[in-house]
């Protein structure tokens, strides 16, 4: 069986980034969509790579899209 969900540890240990940091995000707002379950947050790993997508840039000022071209 394939993953299909990270939790916030996963996830943070995947973008090299701090617990706390998914967070705050998460109460501003930023980062992908989360499950709430029964109190544990849960990332579907379609809506990371979905984000990720999201947020490639080619300079500061322009957007990349997923298959890599403007």
């Amino acid at each position: 069986m394939s993953v299909k969900h990270l939790n916030q540890g996963q996830l943070a240990e995947r973008w090299g980034v701090s617990e706390a940091t998914l967070e705050r995000w998460r109460s501003e707002g930023i980062g992908p969509v989360f499950l709430k379950l029964q109190g544990r947050v849960a990332y579907r790993i379609e809506d990371i790579e979905a984000y990720e997508s999201e947020s490639l840039r080619k300079s500061t000022s322009e957007r990349v899209n997923a298959g890599g071209g403007l």
